[in-house]
Formats: structure tokens, C-alpha cells, sequence
């Protein structure tokens, strides 16, 4: 049977080209849609080509990204407090022990200032589950 479908990005890489559908996640498991997505990724890989479907980050990761969003303004951020929190070992610790690593600090300054550097990708832990003061800090390598 003749069929027809337009995926929704074509990225070219140095490898081999993607081909990208995006569907919500709740859509995936309709039955018409997981067929179109099986006959897709069977056309496309026939071709030696590499298929994904994209849908929207898990609630938690969004939720995380958005606060973190509020300290994204390099500007509000001395660089000398930035500095000072990359060099206070911060690899391991639990993000509501962060401010504790430099005592002559305001917490006031320190814990923003820590949002901050995980939504610049200086320090990380992981998004997906809700950001709370246990949540490990890791430094990047």
C-alpha cells in the first residue's frame, strides 16, 4: 500500500544524515502513530540513515530548566563569587551544602550564585528529578 509521510527535520551531520519526527509524548502509543514512526524508522535505516522521535523533556527536567531559567543573567553574577564557588570543591556536594563552602559569604549571594552556575553548565546535577537541597553537585571534568 502506498504511504506517505513528511518527518519533521533533516539534520546533516559529519556521520551519517538524521531524520528527526517530533510527537508529543502522550501521542506516541496511538497505534497510528507508533505504525508511521516503525515504518519511517524501517525506510529510513534501510538507506543507511539514522532515525529519532523527539518529545518534550520529562515534567521534572522542565520544571528544573525553567527556575533555573531565573538565573541565567551573567550580569547579576559577580565573577569574582563565580570564581571563588568553582574553586571551593563543590564536586560531590549536596546543593543545600553549597554556601557553606565559602562561610565568608552572604547565602543570600552564594546560592543564587550556585543556580547560576548550574544553568551555565559550570556545575551540574541531575535535572530529572526535582532540584531540592540533596540534589549531588558535580563539577564539569
Amino acid at each position: 500500500k502506498p504511504r506517505k509521510h513528511i518527518p519533521d527535520y533533516l539534520l546533516i551531520t559529519d556521520q551519517v544524515p538524521v531524520v528527526v519526527d517530533v510527537k508529543p509524548l502522550h501521542r506516541l502509543s496511538k497505534p497510528e502513530v507508533a505504525f508511521t514512526f516503525d515504518w519511517t524508522r524501517r525506510v529510513v535505516e534501510s538507506r543507511g540513515w539514522q532515525y529519532e522521535v523527539w518529545s518534550e523533556p520529562p515534567t521534572a527536567r522542565l520544571e528544573n530548566i525553567r527556575f533555573l531559567a531565573g538565573y541565567r543573567r551573567d550580569w547579576l553574577f559577580s565573577p569574582d563569587l563565580l570564581d571563588e564557588l568553582l574553586g571551593a570543591g563543590l564536586d560531590g556536594v549536596p546543593l543545600g551544602q553549597a554556601p557553606r563552602r565559602l562561610p565568608g559569604r552572604p547565602e543570600l549571594h552564594v546560592r543564587p550564585a550556585v543556580h547560576h552556575l548550574l544553568w551555565t553548565g559550570r556545575l551540574f546535577t541531575d535535572l530529572d528529578q526535582p532540584l531540592n537541597t540533596s540534589r549531588v553537585l558535580r563539577t564539569a571534568s
